[in-house]
């Protein structure tokens, strides 16, 4: 995989939102939302691999999970 983050899926490729706080008295800060990743063994092929996987992509069956 080309160019890796942190806090990004490697199926779907969801990545950080990014957004602003905003205060009652109107006030803006910037703020960031993460997706829901989790580090899963994979069947890739006929190989297993640990990939950053989204709950999304866990829940809808984008991948198949490695049985130990």
């Amino acid at each position: 995989m080309e160019g890796q983050v942190a806090f990004s899926c490697d199926i779907c490729g969801k990545g950080p939102r990014h957004g602003n706080r905003v205060s009652h008295a109107n006030n803006v800060t910037p703020r960031v939302w993460y997706p829901n990743v989790q580090k899963v063994r994979v069947l890739v092929g006929r190989s297993r691999k640990r990939r950053r996987v989204c709950t999304r992509c866990l829940r809808t069956g984008a991948v198949l999970k490695a049985v130990s």
